[in-house]
């Protein structure tokens, strides 16, 4: 191991590390010896010298992401290694998806290695780093995904500018191909087909996270009229036309996530008659319906992003769920969901039961929905499990 500078930790403030938490806040810190360089792998001891963990150093509230429990060299081995791992396991997963070529492959402190998602679109790998330390650590990391996957790999993208930290290597806050220059390209879930833009679309891409969701709603769309608000470019509408809706409505504020639902509908079903796309407001299309559904599915960006706007957001859940429950009719089902880390459980649950509440209307649970496994949870990090799903019957 080379020299790594090495911080201290206040006396009681090792305990969280020490259950193998991989987040070191800045306000536990005493003592440091040597530089501290955002970016640089540095050791963390406890205030009476024993070894803790190594991480990436970072300015700010978390100061260190833990990569490794041991003393270890963090070197290219070591992310072979972690990715080596992380493909063994969702190997294990594909072989009960089939006609899927689009997952995820490490997902951060779920996949031990925090700040670094990489979601695999058939022959590219979309790579987007939440850390300096990730970020300097790319090569390493392509070399061990092109060792990998060989000839199956044909374009790795980094798309990092929006997820960096904003100070932190502004020259280069820009998102590049370290390999190929494939700019989009047609993927299967579950045998229905995607066109994905990693260049410009959200996220990677796409919303990989809800696909066993999208299947599961497909159990519940049989002649049934569907409207999928926060639709963005059309997941689960496809997954309610694949399974015999009677009419599905797409609507999403962005008129060109619109114009990707009606590309993708083309794609799997032709012309037909069954899909309406409709770019609107989310609040404005409930206001202004006149039609009553059989089945609302409400999938919204993450109203909280901080807890520092926390009853913020479940105002928001609450109204926008009053609206469905508002807008469906008699044993109807809805599937709502909240991608907001900083939104527990319980606290969503009670956002949708007060809107329920609200709307008079009598509700039981079916299904609570989070994450699918290849969106891995470390036991001891509960903070990544960020998405929060309810199914419910409406009376």
């Amino acid at each position: 191991m080379t020299n790594r500078t090495k911080i201290v930790l206040k006396s009681g403030k090792d305990q969280s590390v020490k259950r193998f938490h991989p987040w070191i806040f800045s306000g536990a810190i005493k003592k440091t010896y040597g530089p501290l360089v955002e970016g640089n792998v540095v050791d963390v001891y406890d205030n009476k010298d024993n070894f803790l963990g190594c991480g990436h150093y970072q300015i700010g509230s978390i100061a260190v992401r833990v990569l490794s429990f041991q003393e270890t060299d963090i070197d290219r081995q070591f992310y072979f290694n972690r990715l080596q791992t992380a493909l063994n396991i969702r190997k294990e997963l594909l072989q009960n998806m089939p006609e899927t070529d689009v997952y995820r492959l490490v997902h951060g402190e779920g996949d031990q290695l925090p700040g670094l998602i990489i979601d695999i679109y058939n022959d590219t790998a979309v790579l987007q780093m939440h850390s300096v330390g990730m970020f300097l650590a790319r090569d390493h990391i392509a070399e061990a995904l092109q060792k990998l996957y060989g000839s199956a790999l044909e374009h790795i993208y980094c798309k990092s500018s929006g997820t960096l930290p904003k100070k932190a290597l502004e020259d280069e806050q820009k998102d590049f191909f370290m390999m190929g220059d494939k700019v989009s390209g047609v993927v299967k879930e579950y045998g229905v087909k995607y066109h994905i833009n990693w260049l410009e679309g959200q996220k990677t891409g796409f919303f990989i996270d809800q696909r066993e969701n999208r299947r599961l709603l497909g159990d519940y769309a049989k002649n049934r009229v569907v409207a999928n608000v926060f639709g963005y470019t059309g997941g689960f509408s496809l997954f309610a036309m694949q399974n015999g809706a009677k009419m599905v409505h797409t609507i999403d504020s962005s008129a060109k996530a619109i114009d990707l639902t009606d590309e993708n509908v083309q794609l799997n079903f032709g012309e037909t008659t069954a899909h309406k796309g409709i770019a609107a407001d989310a609040f404005d299309f409930f206001a202004k319906a006149e039609d009553t559904y059989d089945l609302i599915v409400l999938d919204p960006p993450a109203f909280a992003k901080h807890h520092n706007v926390l009853s913020n957001a479940l105002q928001g859940y609450k109204r926008i769920n009053q609206r469905a429950f508002e807008n469906i009719g008699p044993n109807g089902v809805l599937f709502t969901f909240s991608c907001s880390q900083a939104v527990s459980p319980q606290n969503f649950r009670k956002s949708v039961f007060a809107a329920a509440a609200n709307a008079g209307r009598k509700v039981r649970i079916l299904h609570q929905l989070t994450q699918p496994a290849d969106h891995p949870i470390s036991i001891f990090h509960p903070e990544g499990e960020y998405l929060k799903g309810l199914v419910l019957h409406v009376e």
